[in-house]
């Protein structure tokens, strides 16, 4: 640890701020760690006092549960014991958001939205340059057309279905003034559209249109293998697809020390110098990937129109309950990591402000950062004002730095609109979050009684309620055409014709973004965006009622319910399987978002959250004797099993079925439902860390020093 201005940091973190981060920005090194002192000084007691609040108020409703336990839920009751001890705030009076300088891939377009893990650079270079994609690849790649894609060399009927889907949207999104897209037969032929406007310009390969704010490039190349047998010459359809990319420093990465948060640091800074590469091998080959330049056109009147060649790039930090060893403050404790990453992350987004890097990310000259798990208006004043010290840190002006609300725990989505008022001048960005929001249901109502099965609580009442006065309580103050309201991630990247089916609700809702796990998913998403007019279709949303308060504060309880032993091994198989598979990554491996097989074997994404709702679940089982501990530790040890056999290919992998008392990750796995009841908002951070730092110091490998 390196002394500064009273702080202790590590030599990593010094070493990287005061040489790769201050150099170009006109900012001493002195005078900044100064800065940072002081901000701790204020923010860090600010932080822990917040923290207390959410453990103060959760032990009042744990004790009003308990009370109450075994009764009918009287949801009158409980929003009045609520108000009476302040986790539910009036309702601001009427106002409208006024955040300025937006971009407007934020403020006035609707497509994909990409998460991307930060400590992955090759995918966070995929991300970042998912701004376009080949509809010709998303189709052929995937299951979208309804069977799965062939493999081997390449099966021209296939292609021609591809081609056949490709010029269908086409009719549909740009119509020909005449006839049909697959109705072309000459590639010299000039093109004639129903609507003008529609056209953009061309380059030397395609010509360029726009519908619903969205482009497409048909590329037209007889000379190329798709071309060449096509009739009109089209040799691709290119769909401007994720018109932004959260770059995550959170739920799916695993930075449980200063070496992580630098290497997550890195790439950040990477991204905002615009010289991020990563070689690596592919195949037997040597690969390397760099950020994309921007797109040229030529307009009709022989001007020129310069698209971005990159989404636009939010960062999302870490919430407020983590600390990190990276920084001691004078008294000896961690930092709260959620201020260190709104620091950092913000001074080198400096670079992207000041124009030094070989792209721009922002052209309006604000810095995008989301701000996830905050409890309610309270915490997000804090944000507020942590914002407003950091921009007078880097010495930007007021609101540069804009905050997207992830609308994921109770008492935020219940107080949404004062959530949203204490930001109002710098928000850009509220989104709904399924697993965390169900995560954090589970726990408030922990003491009450036994929750219904995992797959029901989609089908709750206060889902619905939840979804829908999200876009209702956004578009009431004002978001629309001033930022995004977002809808959650499709977890399956392997099912696109489910997605392609399923996730068209998405904008169907009003929310002018979704996210998706991939870049082709983004750009068969961006399909959605261009079948549903987003902002056409919020004048009539605006009209429709807001549902219920009492809707969303009526948790899922199994009122009466009696499972079979079967089904409550089936629940506990279920969860324990997700558990586990995510679990052993996370430990042995520091892998905090990838693709894990669930209990049926389909591949989905998974983060932090899944494993938030997943142990809750059990821990709220437990608690009431739905099952028994032997039932659990059952189950874990069977689905173990399961776990080492899906992951038997991977050589870095540590099976835990056989010692599963030496492995640190079956361990964490335990105490996650074992240990679920007391964790602070049933959050699964404090314990992953404990124990991944566990791992890290017997060599990362999650095992202990026993030798097994």
């Amino acid at each position: 640890m390196t002394s500064r201005a009273g702080l202790q940091v590590d030599d990593a973190l010094t070493a990287f701020i005061e040489g790769e981060v201050l150099p170009g920005l006109g900012i001493e090194a002195e005078g900044f760690w100064s800065g940072v002192a002081d901000l701790f000084g204020w923010a860090a007691p600010e932080n822990r006092r917040l923290l207390a609040v959410r453990d103060a108020l959760q032990q009042r409703i744990d004790d009003w549960n308990r009370e109450r336990r075994g009764q009918p839920y009287d949801v009158a009751a409980s929003r009045a014991f609520l108000t009476d001890i302040g986790y539910l705030v009036p309702e601001p009076e009427a106002f409208t958001v006024d955040p300025q300088n937006v971009d407007a891939e934020v403020a006035t377009l609707a497509g994909p939205q990409l998460v991307v893990p930060i400590l992955n650079a090759r995918f966070v270079l995929n991300a970042a340059n998912a701004r376009w994609g080949s509809l010709y690849d998303a189709l052929y790649g995937t299951d979208a057309l309804g069977d799965t894609p062939p493999a081997g060399p390449y099966d021209a009927a296939r292609g021609a279905r591809v081609v056949a889907r490709a010029k269908a949207f086409l009719d549909e999104a740009v119509p020909l003034a005449e006839g049909r897209w697959a109705d072309l037969t000459d590639p010299h032929q000039g093109i004639a559209i129903r609507h003008p406007e529609q056209y953009v310009g061309h380059s030397e390969r395609g010509r360029l249109f726009r519908h619903n704010g969205l482009h497409i490039e048909v590329v037209f190349d007889p000379t190329h293998p798709i071309g060449a047998t096509d009739l009109a010459g089209i040799a691709d359809v290119i769909l401007e697809s994720a018109l932004s990319t959260i770059v995550d420093l959170e739920d799916s990465v695993a930075a449980v020390d200063a070496a992580d948060k630098v290497a997550a640091y890195r790439n950040w800074l990477g991204l905002m110098k615009g010289d991020l590469v990563e070689t690596f091998d592919k195949g037997g080959r040597s690969m390397t990937r760099a950020l994309n330049p921007d797109r040229v056109f030529t307009a009709p009147d022989g001007s020129t129109v310069t698209l971005p060649g990159r989404a636009l790039l939010f960062v999302r930090n870490v919430g407020h309950l983590m600390s990190t060893p990276a920084v001691r403050l004078a008294d000896g404790s961690e930092a709260p990591e959620g201020v260190l990453d709104a620091i950092v992350t913000s001074l080198i987004a400096l670079h992207d402000l000041k124009g030094q890097g070989a792209f721009r990310n922002s052209r309006a000259g604000s810095i995008y950062i989301v701000k996830p798990k905050m409890h309610g208006p309270e915490e997000a004043a804090f944000t507020d004002r942590l914002f407003d010290a950091v921009e007078d840190l880097i010495g930007v002006p007021r609101h540069t730095i804009k905050v997207g609300v992830m609308d994921e725990e109770r008492r935020t989505s219940a107080n949404l609109a004062a959530c949203i008022h204490a930001v109002k001048d710098r928000i850009v960005f509220i989104n709904t979050g399924f697993l965390d929001r169900t995560g954090d249901e589970i726990h408030t109502a922990m003491q009450y009684g036994p929750v219904v099965r995992k797959g029901d609580i989609k089908s709750a009442a206060w889902i619905a309620a939840y979804e829908a006065r999200n876009v209702a309580i956004g578009l009431k103050h004002g978001l629309s055409g001033r930022a995004q309201i977002g809808k959650g991630m499709w977890a399956a990247p392997d099912r696109m014709a489910d997605m392609l089916d399923q996730k068209a609700a998405h904008p169907r809702t009003g929310a002018n973004t979704a996210w998706v796990p991939s870049p082709t998913a983004a750009t068969l998403h961006a399909l959605h965006y261009h079948q549903t007019d987003v902002f056409a279709l919020r004048e009539e949303i605006a009209t429709r009622q807001t549902p219920d308060l009492d809707l969303l504060l009526t948790p899922p309880l199994a009122e009466g319910r009696n499972w079979s032993e079967a089904e409550v091994t089936e629940e506990l198989d279920n969860n324990a399987q997700g558990l586990l598979g995510y679990v052993v990554r996370w430990i042995d491996q520091g892998v905090g978002c990838s693709k894990v097989p669930d209990i049926h074997d389909i591949g989905l994404m998974e983060d932090r959250a899944t494993l938030r709702i997943s142990s809750q679940h059990m821990a709220n089982w437990l608690l009431h004797g739905v099952c028994t501990r032997d039932q659990v530790e059952a189950a874990l040890l069977r689905m173990a099993a399961k776990v080492d056999a899906q992951n038997a290919g991977d050589p870095l992998y540590r099976p835990m079925a056989a010692n599963p008392d030496a492995g640190l990750a079956f361990q964490a796995a335990r105490a996650l439902v074992f240990e679920g009841v007391n964790q602070p908002n049933g959050y699964t951070e404090p314990l992953l860390h404990a124990y991944r730092l566990k791992a890290k110091e017997v060599g990362g490998s999650g095992q202990q020093a026993t030798g097994n």
